[in-house]
């Protein structure tokens, strides 16, 4: 099964571009505005990497995925721009809690791996979490176990 990654952006150029590079490698979804990458989102829940630009009309990439960290944690969110300005940089990290920030135009090798990267992050989230749950069940058994052992 292929990773499912959402590229935002309100250029369609981009988005077109986006997927006729990466879509063997990724499940790819696009959206034109970051409206439609929640839609997207919510009916996709699993979704593995969320990539927005920062520059759209009516919501900054940043205020998108500070949204998206709210609604939906899971997906690693990285920030994509043609411009580099240092409080955008600052933002993302701290208000959209960016795994990456990267400039535009991007080098489709470099993004493949940064992405693929992404991707090991949300796997070993997702299994760290498997496991620490696991651990809290077996914790709690145990500790039933020495109350019952102790009330004999």
């Amino acid at each position: 099964m292929k990773a499912k990654v959402l590229y935002v952006d309100d250029e369609e150029l981009n988005l077109t571009t986006f997927t006729a590079v990466y879509r063997r490698d990724f499940e790819v979804y696009t959206a034109l505005s970051p409206q439609e990458g929640l839609q997207i989102i919510d009916e996709n829940p699993d979704m593995h990497v969320v990539i927005s630009d920062q520059k759209m009309p009516d919501m900054t990439g940043v205020e998108f995925l500070e949204l998206l960290v709210v609604k939906h944690p899971d997906p690693i969110r990285m920030l994509l721009t043609g411009y580099t300005d240092m409080s955008a940089v600052v933002d993302a990290i701290n208000k959209g809690k960016v795994y990456n920030y990267l400039v535009k135009p991007w080098n489709n090798d470099e993004l493949r791996l940064v992405i693929e990267k992404a991707i090991e992050v949300f796997e070993l989230r997702k299994e760290n979490h498997r496991l620490t749950t696991a651990l809290i069940e077996v914790n709690l058994k145990l500790e039933f176990m020495i109350r019952q052992k102790n009330l004999s």
